[in-house]
């Protein structure tokens, strides 16, 4: 199954528009959720303390846990998140700090290099940018290296729309180009399985 991360808070989003389009094309059951709606915990230093216990006890079924449970599981992921501000919306960043969770979806190798737990052979990454300076390395970088490196999602595609606020701009023609991408990818066999 799919788990779609919707961090588009925006009902018209742009993004969204486009990861509705690659979750057609993917054409396979999915579950979505919506970190802006999550009640994220307070990092206090409590919060902390019975995070760290509960990992070394290896309690991985508590209801804390129960994000990084289900990133863990997925077969493939749809990330939708609009570059805001140099990244993505905040809820994003914190769903990442919910999910990564030492022997859930990591694990260090003695030699300390981490390895990846998670099921997932494929993360896809889609956003919209309102002007063309899109630093990849600020949002999808971000995604990119925790998938790779941390949780052993090798496949990482980035789908981005830019400039689509920019004074003349054929917004429409913008995102139709980025949903023929999707199309392209997917009649090519590069979305692999």
């Amino acid at each position: 199954m799919i788990l779609f991360i919707n961090a588009c808070v925006r009902g018209d989003s742009r993004t969204r528009r486009l990861a509705d389009r690659l979750l057609e094309k993917l054409n396979e059951p999915f579950e979505e959720i919506r970190p802006a709606e999550f009640a994220f915990p307070v990092a206090d230093e409590a919060f902390l303390t019975k995070r760290d216990r509960l990992i070394r006890e290896r309690a991985f079924d508590d209801p804390l846990f129960a994000p990084a449970r289900q990133f863990a599981a997925a077969e493939r992921i749809v990330v939708a998140a609009p570059f805001w501000d140099l990244s993505f919306p905040a809820c994003l960043k914190q769903y990442f700090e919910q999910i990564n969770v030492l022997g859930l979806t990591f694990r260090y190798a003695p030699d300390g290099v981490p390895e990846g737990l998670c099921r997932a052979d494929a993360l896809y990454y889609v956003t919209t940018a309102g002007g063309e300076f899109f630093p990849t390395e600020y949002g999808f970088g971000y995604v990119e290296a925790l998938s790779r490196n941390f949780y052993g999602v090798r496949n990482v595609k980035l789908i981005a729309a830019t400039g689509l606020d920019i004074v003349g701009a054929d917004v429409e023609a913008i995102l139709r180009s980025a949903e023929n991408a999707i199309e392209t990818l997917t009649q090519a066999g590069q979305m692999e399985k």
